[in-house]
């Protein structure tokens, strides 16, 4: 998936051979050198600041997690963990807890909450949209409720005299938690003891807010809830800038939504519909432009006549609108037909059929974080992705929507985020100017690159250019990558295939892959095969310090170091040589050796019997080598 190419935009193949992709590496390593040395910078600010290390869990903490009604799934778990230890460090906290919708990342921010809330700290959850902080606050009501917890709410639907109330209450600490939107980020709301910032999908907030939400990351913890990152916030996470946690354990009783990718078709848009009405669900109808969305209603309601239809949008006033999304809640109507306002923050359990109309304008995460706006109950959901008929989709446009068809599993957000990583462009992490050199080189390797880079400048063994040019072994074997379609035909396949050869480094490895490939997909075909013990011969020339190969129509020569030979047997050696093929010759040339292979009157390819003397000597050899 990470080498999938920027989105309308073709990849630039290299020729086999040639020197275009060594240059191309070498100019992204030199961006690399200076990224790195940013990252470490930043690691070392992060370490000097002075945080709040949250004391181990008490009795209370304890007795409010076997509170929960429900048995918490494995990374549920595993997150929890990861986050208690961050809060017990003296450093700020920074993690990203990445799950799809109801997959219970709130139970997770609750429980850092009231650990927060036990060592007498407070706590703000900021949320995306009014809706969204009023359904957070109802469930902590309940899920706190037999704790000595104070929560209030702040967002536009609370009343003057308790804003006044929570803001006084926040001041002198009697209130710990409180859930509201932006409003939090205002200037006349001052904590007395802040401990823990809880962000619901940060991406959502505007560049004022995010500038606020980066001053409170400087001395106090934050913990940032998402289904699907953003690629920046993703890279971040891919390269230690912040932390990660992922939940992709599905809750007991939930199903994956059902997902059509269609034309544009009223008689199934109708029996979409009247399939929900008959169970007595409720449905989604999105509809991206508020200048005809009245028109659009006028047409379902000729389809549908019995039906009650909401329209809601961004345009109507905030208190208009959120009255109409609360009548939907109430069940006061039966399809609420509206723009991309439902994307966060409405947690409908009875809304089981969405349909997206001219879905080729939406985002790969868009419309994956709008389709799980269903399907949030044990009942089966649909979602019927349409586009118009008489318009050619772009290519970029076929691929998000078959994307989308293609992740329809449980717990895909971080997988689409992913493949966004990539069909997008990686674009920058900490700087606009490493945006040309992660696509050009994919983020796959670019991110090897950094973390390699980044050890290399810390454990100060950084080694010359040419060095390196020595001590890489240069295998220049004629050997064909290629992977037929008719052994396997899908693209995401054949990477796969690709990464797991590139693993090969013993015959342990390569007998468990062989394996693995031929109970897949059949039997190898010689080519494959060939290919795998070329992967396998690349680390075994790295490993053993050969200097050079060189291929020619007779014959394939491998020069050993002086280094090498020194710690070698070589009537051993020799003998091993002659019981694998007697066309293996030995050649001194001044202090190094050169083992030459025969090749015209080999019975099988050259590589059989390269790899299995280079095993057998390394396999001898390697603790002195090393």
């Amino acid at each position: 998936m990470k080498y999938s190419g920027k989105e309308g935009v073709q990849p630039k193949i290299n020729k086999l051979g040639g020197t275009e992709w060594e240059k191309t590496k070498i100019r992204v390593k030199a961006k690399v050198r200076d990224m790195a040395d940013k990252l470490l910078r930043l690691y070392a600010e992060r370490e000097k600041k002075s945080g709040y290390a949250f004391s181990p869990d008490s009795e209370m903490m304890i007795e409010f997690e076997n509170d929960f009604p429900y048995e918490l799934t494995r990374d549920q778990i595993t997150a929890i963990q990861q986050i208690k230890m961050d809060m017990e460090k003296p450093v700020p906290m920074d993690r990203l807890l990445c799950g799809d919708v109801g997959f219970g990342k709130t139970e997770v921010a609750f429980v850092a909450a009231f650990k927060a809330i036990m060592d007498s700290k407070q706590v703000l959850f900021l949320c995306p949209t009014t809706i969204l902080s009023n359904q957070h606050y109802e469930n902590a009501k309940e899920r706190f409720k037999n704790f000595p917890v104070s929560i209030a709410l702040l967002n536009r639907f609370t009343s003057p005299k308790d804003v006044k109330k929570t803001i006084d209450g926040l001041k002198d600490g009697t209130i710990d938690l409180v859930f509201g939107t932006h409003r939090l980020l205002s200037d006349d709301v001052v904590s007395k003891d802040l401990g823990l910032l809880i962000i619901d999908e940060e991406q959502r907030f505007g560049v004022m807010h995010k500038e606020k939400i980066k001053q409170y990351k400087t001395n106090v913890d934050v913990l940032t809830l998402t289904a699907t990152p953003i690629p920046r916030t993703l890279q971040m996470s891919l390269v230690g800038i912040r932390s990660l946690s992922l939940i992709g354990t599905p809750p007991v009783n939930r199903y994956p939504v059902q997902t059509y990718v269609i034309q544009e078709n009223m008689m199934i848009l109708k029996d979409a519909i009247y399939k929900e009405l008959s169970r007595n669900g409720q449905v989604y109808i999105l509809y991206n432009k508020v200048q005809s969305i009245e028109e659009e209603a006028l047409k379902i309601k000729n389809l549908v006549p019995e039906a009650n239809i909401a329209v809601a949008h961004g345009q109507m006033s905030k208190s208009e609108l959120e009255s109409k999304i609360f009548d939907f809640v109430n069940k006061k109507y039966d399809i609420l037909l509206c723009t991309t306002i439902i994307e966060t923050g409405i947690d409908i359990p009875n809304v089981n059929t969405l349909i997206i109309i001219d879905a080729d304008r939406f985002g790969l995460s868009q419309l994956y974080q709008i389709r799980g706006r269903v399907g949030r109950s044990d009942r089966f959901a649909y979602a019927y992705l349409m586009y118009d008929a008489r318009k050619v989709l772009t290519e970029s446009a076929v691929k998000r929507l078959n994307v989308i068809k293609e992740f329809t599993e449980l717990g895909s957000g971080f997988s689409i985020a992913t493949r966004d990583l990539s069909i997008r462009g990686a674009g920058d992490i900490l700087g606009s100017e490493q945006a040309g050199f992660i696509d050009s080189v994919g983020i796959d390797l670019y991110l090897k690159m950094l973390n390699d880079e980044v050890s290399s400048i810390s454990s100060e063994t950084l080694e010359s250019s040419e060095e390196e040019e020595e001590k890489e072994a240069k295998p220049l074997l004629n050997v064909s990558t290629h992977i037929d379609d008719s052994y396997v035909s899908d693209d995401d396949l054949k990477i796969e295939i690709h990464r797991k050869i590139n693993e090969i480094d013993s015959e342990e490895k390569f007998n468990e892959i062989k394996v693995e490939l031929e109970d897949r997909f059949g039997r190898l075909n010689e080519d494959i095969v060939i290919y795998m013990y070329e992967e396998w011969f690349e680390k075994l020339a790295r490993s053993l310090n050969i200097k050079n190969v060189h291929q020619t129509k007779n014959s394939i020569e491998l020069v050993f170091t002086a280094d090498v030979v020194s710690k070698l047997n070589m009537d051993e050696v020799f003998m091993d040589a002659f019981y694998i093929t007697n066309m293996f010759r030995f050649i001194s040339k001044g202090s190094n050796l050169i083992i030459v292979l025969d090749i015209i009157k080999l019975e099988k390819h050259p590589i059989y019997y390269l790899v299995k003397l280079l095993d057998k000597i390394y396999t001898k050899y390697k603790n002195s080598i090393d």
